[in-house]
């Protein structure tokens, strides 16, 4: 019972912090994960954030992992509800005053200073995955080259964005970077 409680504990605050979706809380449930509650590796973070990606579903499916890990079936399914009630139920009280004040100055401000801020959490979350996952120092800066790529110039395929970067991690690798 205390694993479940713990998972609640990291995961309910992680919950009300996902500016922008389940990648924004990344960066914390690593850390979390990995160094604070040692529920896994670096490297069984990456293992279970690939399997949350692959399989079908929220990109949240990574805490239900965990829990799954941690405790079974029920461990999953209260990581499962940590991630969703906190946040649906914020949503639901400030969407109902969010949509009452629509189209007034102070609305439009903020919705507009909140977006760097699912910016920032969405990189940062990119930014501890991928340094979990390569340790050679020149693949971080080619996957930052590359997303920046794919924002620049979006109606570029970004299958050729990635294959670019592979080559250029290739390369690299035979030149003995």
């Amino acid at each position: 019972m205390n694993e479940l409680l713990r998972l609640v504990i990291v995961l309910a605050p992680l919950s009300l912090a996902a500016f922008g979706g389940a990648a924004s809380i990344y960066a914390p449930l690593q850390h979390q994960a990995v160094d604070v509650e040692h529920w896994v590796t670096a490297r069984e973070f990456v293992d279970l954030f690939a399997i949350s990606r692959v399989t079908p579903g929220p990109g949240s499916l990574l805490g239900a992992l965990f829990g799954w890990k941690i405790a079974g079936f029920l461990g999953a399914l209260v990581a499962t509800l940590a991630l969703y009630v906190p946040s649906s139920v914020v949503v639901f009280a400030v969407g109902t005053v969010w949509n009452r004040h629509r189209g007034k100055r102070w609305h439009s401000a903020l919705e507009t200073g909140l977006a760097p801020v699912g910016c920032g959490l969405l990189l940062a979350g990119v930014l501890t995955l991928a340094s979990s996952l390569f340790d050679h120092p020149i693949s971080i800066p080619v996957i930052l080259c590359v997303a920046a790529a794919m924002a620049f110039w979006p109606k570029v395929h970004p299958f050729i964005f990635l294959l670019i970067g592979g080559l250029v991690c290739y390369l690299a690798f035979l030149c003995g970077l």
